[in-house]
């Protein structure tokens, strides 16, 4: 009887149902597309994140660079001296990128601290190359003007200097050193190999490079040639390609290697630490300040503040303008709903009065009030569902693209990954900024489907709440003056 009464009231009534679920479907659908849109700027700025770092990484371990005119020296580069004088002369110079370098030994001491999974080093590093040559000019005597006899003055010939000089090219790019014996942590786990093969575990001294594929196609590298830095060759065993943005480095060599050919025996600019409990991270960030003095420890939650650009704006009115629209969407379509429900009680005064008459109690009257009012809810959800998906597909679809800059950290901290993924530059310099171009997509989770549901069924009951109260004050001398 419930549920045929149901089925032929809904039909009866099919455009106040319509009504009341397309309200519904509306703060449903909004509520489906901002939490997915803000998933979607989450996994960009992680995208962003791992760019910088690489998988994995919850904070990285550095010590900041020396302040400007305590000791550093600018580059310096020296030329032989050579018999041809148009012979080409090339020299490079080999730079800590970032900060000031740490002993190798901190990487033990980090991975030793309560709540550290594990720990590994790296050492950035920027190669200034300059390549070129001398040219000797050529001496044109002016034979018009003598002074002081055929000679010239001073018996000397007079005349000037014409053509030489020097034509020198300079060229940057940064190396990284990996260490290959643990390569599931750093930046180089933002990259996927395209060609060739990564490192072996073996390899912690061998003279084998992989390279960034941009950097590759630039300079016409690939696997089997050699790149060159500070006169030793390096075999390209393999070409990398960045998951997104740009690469953590243009060439990737093992560690060891690193260290000699920047003179940095033993020492390493930024330690990656992945955390034993992501909820820990504050935690072991103070346990590492406390227990390994002159360190900055930056996780990735204050990296994420220095984002900047389209990207944060866009996540910020995802975060507060749109949920707070889609809350009050949600509650006005609720409150709709519950209004619209409850005036077709008052105009079912008659029949309502006459079913208590032929003996319906209260109790059933309110039911069939709330059963029609969850349908009504359900199909909002079924709706609101299905323009929510619609809207997340259509944004997924266009995938607007956002910029995210990543600005010059002040003070002591620096940004992660110690300077080598943001492409700074030499001793003494803090991070650099960087620009990240990242498609936004809207990916829809079954969670926020189940909150849809919980939303749709929440809002039939609270309609229904307001219709069955109205219902069950009804009286059957209602419907009989009603009938007069």
């Amino acid at each position: 009887m419930f549920f045929t009464y149901l089925r032929r009231e809904l039909r009866r009534r099919r455009k106040a149902a319509l009504v009341v679920a397309s309200g519904l479907a509306l703060g449903i659908a909004l509520v489906i597309i901002v939490s997915s849109v803000s998933s979607g700027m989450s996994k960009a700025q992680d995208k962003v994140l791992e760019s910088l770092y690489g998988l994995g990484t919850d904070m990285t371990v550095t010590k900041a660079a020396a302040a400007q005119g305590s000791g550093t020296q600018r580059p310096r580069f020296e030329f032989d001296a050579k018999d041809d004088d148009e012979a080409d002369q090339s020299t490079d110079r080999v730079m800590v990128q970032g900060f000031q370098t740490l002993a190798s030994s901190t990487v033990g001491k980090v991975g030793g601290q309560d709540g550290v999974a594990d720990a590994v080093g790296g050492l950035s590093l920027t190669v200034m190359k300059v390549d070129g040559q001398f040219k000797r000019g050529e001496f044109k005597q002016d034979e018009s003007a003598v002074q002081g006899g055929p000679g010239g003055e001073n018996g000397q010939p007079r005349g000037e200097v014409q053509g030489g000089g020097a034509s020198f090219d300079v060229n940057s790019f940064t190396v990284y050193g990996t260490d290959v014996t643990q390569q599931d942590l750093g930046p180089l786990t933002s990259s996927k190999i395209t060609k060739g093969r990564t490192f072996k575990a073996a390899e912690t001294d061998a003279k084998v490079a992989v390279v960034d594929s941009a950097y590759a196609k630039e300079k016409e590298l690939a696997v089997g040639k050699t790149v060159t830095i500070s006169g030793t060759a390096y075999s390209v065993i393999g070409v990398s390609t960045a998951d997104s943005g740009d690469a953590a480095a243009n060439v990737y060599i093992p560690l060891k290697q690193a260290q000699t050919v920047a003179d940095s025996k033993d020492k390493v600019t930024t330690v990656y630490v992945k955390a034993a409990d992501s909820q820990q991270i504050d935690t072991v960030k103070a346990a590492i300040q406390k227990n390994i003095s002159g360190t900055t420890v930056t996780t990735s939650a204050d990296l994420a503040d220095t984002v900047s650009g389209s990207l944060s704006t866009a996540s910020d009115l995802a975060s507060s303008v749109g949920k707070w629209l889609s809350v009050a969407v949600l509650v006005a379509a609720f409150l709709v709903a519950g209004l619209l429900t409850s005036s077709a009680v008052s105009r079912r005064v008659r029949e309502f009065g006459t079913l208590k008459a032929l003996g319906w109690k209260s109790g059933r009257v309110t039911r069939q009030v709330v059963g029609e009012a969850l349908v009504n809810g359900l199909m909002g959800g079924v709706l609101g569902i299905a323009v929510g998906l619609a809207g997340a597909y259509v944004v997924t679809a266009i995938s607007p693209t956002l910029t995210a800059q990543l600005g010059s950290s002040g003070g002591g901290g620096g940004g992660m990954g110690g300077g080598g993924p943001m492409g700074g530059g030499g001793p003494g310099r803090q991070t650099a900024s960087k620009t990240l171009d990242i498609a936004l997509t809207a990916p829809v989770s079954l969670t926020t489907i189940l909150v849809a549901v919980v939303l749709a069924v929440a809002g039939g009951l609270i309609a229904g709440a307001f219709g069955g109260w109205r219902a069950s004050r009804l009286r059957p001398a209602d419907a009989l003056r009603r009938v007069a």
